[in-house]
């Protein structure tokens, strides 16, 4: 029975409202708890050696559908979204445990082939899948991973610590996970209205790719290291560019301009954003799950920064108040919005 008896609506909150809500009186008891809520990853001092921990749920119907998810890549992927939240504290992730409910309409064979998907991503970036558990479920898959990282506490770099004058950065290029996703949507719905219809996939092969087998870029992490780059703030984007560079921006209790025209867009997906007649910027902005890094640099790094490929800057930290904004290609000043995935918004859509 519920002792409150006011009831809201989790859609009311939005997915980190109600984060906020649920660990607003959490308190820190142990000394060995050097970060707790707040970021990509909890860090803990184990024996002057910082471990960061981070945990990510994946609900089938929610986070995948396997109508067109492939189990090993549902598996791939699963890891792979983690290892992505230890590289975005600039820190380098050594284990894996592995929780996983399953209903009775699974069979071994078909989660033999998720955790293939597992050892795949694992053995791909030298991470040891030590541990987990397995129950039922009454429907569907639930698969939790939690991630275990380690880094020089001098070089762990956290979302609240960007400077005003910082340069954004961004790896890789943004919007073809989303479009991916788009495409398998539209293959759906034809096949839905026609069974008999086989799937027009031929083309998109780095939108699907994007969308299904996302990488997590600790390639940039060590490249950053090499050129003696310590990003001032980081972030990966899994809820979109324009959310996450906002918690940056919230968390560091500044604000920031970013520049249309220095989005860094595929021409696939920016042809294809076309075809659906949907913005390109729109699309790089709010997309979500391209599991790139978003970082801030001192402007005395931009020589080395220039020195690195698959790096844009895409603009720059502003002072507190100032606000958040998008320089659109015509010149004109927009607010900047965080309308990428809410888990709990009642219509995800950009």
């Amino acid at each position: 029975m519920l002792e409150n008896t006011n009831t809201t609506p989790l859609s009311e909150y939005g997915e980190f409202g109600l984060i906020d809500l649920l660990t607003k009186n959490i308190k820190i008891k142990n000394k060995s708890t050097v970060l707790g809520i707040g970021d990509d990853a909890a860090i803990i001092n184990s024996n002057n050696r910082y471990q960061l921990v981070s945990k990510d749920l994946l609900i089938e119907g929610v986070h995948f559908d396997l109508s067109y998810c492939p189990l090993k890549h549902i598996g791939y992927k699963a890891i792979a979204s983690n290892l992505s939240d230890i590289a975005a504290m600039n820190a380098t992730p050594e284990q894996i445990l592995v929780g996983i409910a399953v209903s009775s309409r699974y069979t071994a064979e078909a989660i033999e082939e998720v955790y293939q998907g597992m050892r795949l991503c694992c053995e791909r970036y030298g991470v040891d899948l030590v541990g987990g558990d397995t129950t039922s479920s009454v429907s569907g898959m639930c698969i939790s991973i939690t991630v275990l990282g380690y880094a020089d506490s001098s070089k762990i770099v956290k979302r609240s610590t960007a400077n005003e004058n910082d340069l954004i950065c961004v790896s890789g290029d943004l919007g073809a996970a989303y479009m991916g996703l788009i495409i398998l949507e539209r293959e759906k719905q034809v096949f839905l209205e026609n069974q008999r219809n086989q799937p027009d996939l031929e083309g998109f092969d780095y939108l699907l790719e994007r969308q299904l087998k996302p990488e997590p870029r600790l390639d940039i992490i060590k490249h950053l290291d090499e050129k003696n780059i310590l990003p001032t703030s980081m972030i990966d984007i899994s809820d979109g560019l324009a959310s996450d560079i906002l918690h940056i921006c919230q968390q560091s209790k500044k604000g920031c301009t970013i520049y249309e025209e220095k989005l860094p867009i595929d021409s696939l997906t920016y042809d294809t954003a076309m075809d659906f007649q949907l913005i390109p910027s729109t699309i790089a902005l709010n997309g979500g799950e391209d599991y790139e890094l978003l970082f801030t640099i001192k402007q005395s790094d931009y020589e080395k920064i220039l020195q690195l490929k698959d790096i844009s800057i895409i603009g720059h930290i502003t002072g507190e108040n100032t606000g958040n904004y998008l320089i659109t290609n015509d010149k004109k000043s927009i607010p900047l919005q965080a309308q990428g995935w809410d888990a709990y918004r009642k219509k995800n859509k950009i």
